[in-house]
């Protein structure tokens, strides 16, 4: 609406200045305007018979009125065409311009890479729990489940930003179905990778830099219950959890391991271009 409103004004500013650099046509549509004028009141005199001389002399008295206005425009016609155009200008390049704002100068390659900054607009930053006590991650249940677990890295800072704020929605989400969820490794370095390649195929498949871990892009993660973890698939109250995170994983755009050929339950991550396919 603001911008119909500016454009009607602006149409009105053009037409007034046209006016009053062609003398002609605007003396011939003065005289028009005059003659309306004069047949309306005519019309009027007719009708209200009562005040026919106050009719006449202000019908008069409005066609000498309008005369010395149009006089006067004749005479300061160029200041008056000054002061129009300089009343326009702004509303000119107001509409010219309100529908081209240039946001080429910030680079769309900068706007995806800065993860931080897609954090920060996509909506309010989630903060990561604090860290566990790390007897919780000693305990024999948990040893005999992931022996190689104890000197695995839980640093929220050291995962990609995107996947952390993924990953941490889905533990909000889980929370509020019952289930609270911890972290048991995060990014993983190379040399680890590789001390755990060597330990089999039943602990992963993948070298250094062929898992997203390496990347910070990928989190195994298992459930919290009366304070003790919790990560045996064979117990049915786990597995129950296993289900609703993969479908949170997924439904939050992450990839979920319990689909696999080689099934992990407690893996999930966030594939990117530039790191390799693992697990």
């Amino acid at each position: 609406m603001p911008s119909i409103i500016l454009a009607a004004y602006g149409v009105v500013i053009l037409a007034v200045c046209f006016l009053l650099i062609f003398p002609d046509l605007r003396e011939k549509l003065t005289r028009k305007f005059l003659n309306i004028l004069n047949k309306s009141f005519l019309a009027f005199k007719s009708v209200f018979s009562v005040i026919r001389g106050n009719t006449l002399a202000v019908s008069t008295g409005l066609a000498s009125r309008s005369a010395f206005s149009v006089n006067t425009i004749l005479i300061y016609r160029r200041w008056l065409i000054a002061a129009l155009l300089i009343i326009a200008m702004p509303i000119l390049v107001i509409l010219l311009f309100q529908h081209r704002v240039d946001v080429g100068s910030y680079s769309n390659n900068e706007s995806r890479q800065d993860a931080v900054i897609t954090a920060l607009l996509d909506g309010e930053r989630l903060v990561p729990p604090p860290a566990l006590p790390p007897e919780i991650f000693a305990t024999r249940e948990v040893l005999a489940e992931r022996p190689a677990l104890v000197d695995a890295s839980r640093d929220w800072g050291l995962l990609d930003v995107a996947f952390q704020q993924a990953l941490l929605k889905v533990f909000l989400r889980m929370r509020e179905q019952g289930y609270e969820m911890a972290l048991i490794e995060g990014y993983r370095s190379p040399d680890r990778q590789n001390r755990l390649a060597a330990m089999g195929g039943n602990v992963t498949n993948a070298k250094a830099f062929q898992s997203y871990h390496q990347y910070g892009l990928a989190a195994d993660c298992a459930f919290l219950r009366n304070g003790r973890l919790v990560i045996s698939e064979r117990d049915t109250w786990a597995m129950r959890g296993y289900e609703l995170y993969g479908r949170e994983a997924e439904a939050a755009g992450l990839t979920w391991g319990g689909r696999w050929k080689f099934m992990d339950f407690g893996h999930v991550e966030l594939r990117r271009a530039g790191a390799r396919q693992g697990n």
